[in-house]
Parts: C-alpha cells; structure tokens; sequence
C-alpha cells in the first residue's frame, strides 16, 4: 500500500517538488544522490539522500495546521539517524538558488560527531512547539498509536 502511494507521489509531483527535483536529480549537487518519495518506517519523505542520511522535506500551507504532526515524524525520523531540513514550497519556487545553497551546506557540513542524548534532543525539538519538555512529556501527550511510534 505506501509502496504504491509513494510510487503515486512521485509522479503527481507538485510545481515546487518538480523544480526542487530538477536541480537534484542525477547527482547534480555536487555529486551526491537523492531519491524522492521514499518509505522510511511510517513516512514517506519528499526527498532522501542515503550517503549522509539527510532528508529535505517541502511544506505547503497545510503544514501550518499540522505542526504536532510533522514534530513526531522529525522526531521519529532523527531518531532513525537522519537530518531533516524544511523548506516553505513559496521558498523553492521564489529562491530555489537559496535553497540548494542551504541544501548544499547541509551536505558539506556533517553534524556535531558525538549526538546528544535522545532526551536532550526531544527537548530541543519538541520544546515550546506542544508545550513538552522533554521527549517523554511528548510522547504522553500524543494518541496511543503515535506514542508507540515514538517510544
């Protein structure tokens, strides 16, 4: 079933995903490889690239109703040992050389060797967004399902 929506997704792309994926497709950025629409646990994520475990996700205006959500699954997805960046689909389509500038030093710039504790790092992702302060208080205030995700 999410083989078959991701499959859907990458050829519906929207105008921002068309345009993102044009300048990334064929290791274009400097020489590193992405896919799009890719099944990661629970996920499908926009735009993957497997070497450096980064993901590039595009939020349209729905996101902005939906910021619990998108916390748990950067969560989730960090938690697998990926990075996620965000990009507004407005940023793609009015400053695409920003964006692959950004996307580029992401790349180039691995993170900090020795990661922080998972509940230090919900505390800095989760903090403030759903009223938690730590990971834990995060997990409690989600549904069941969602909290078996992240636990």
């Amino acid at each position: 079933m999410m083989k078959l929506l991701a499959r859907s997704l990458r050829i519906q792309q929207t105008d921002p995903e068309r345009l993102l994926w044009k300048h990334l497709r064929s290791r274009q950025l400097i020489g590193f490889k992405f896919r799009r629409q890719q099944i990661i646990g629970p996920y499908i994520v926009d735009l993957v690239c497997f070497e450096t475990r980064l993901i590039v996700e595009l939020d349209g205006g729905q996101h902005t109703e939906q910021q619990t959500e998108d916390t748990v699954r950067t969560i989730f997805l960090e938690s697998q040992g990926f990075r996620v960046v965000r990009f507004w689909n407005n940023e793609v389509l009015g400053n695409i050389e920003g964006v692959l500038e950004s996307i580029r030093l992401t790349l180039t710039h691995p993170p900090h060797p020795i990661p922080l504790p998972q509940g230090e790092r919900g505390l800095v992702v989760c903090a403030g967004v759903v009223g938690a302060t730590t990971s834990d208080d995060l997990a409690a205030k989600l549904p069941l399902p969602l909290r078996e995700r992240v636990g």
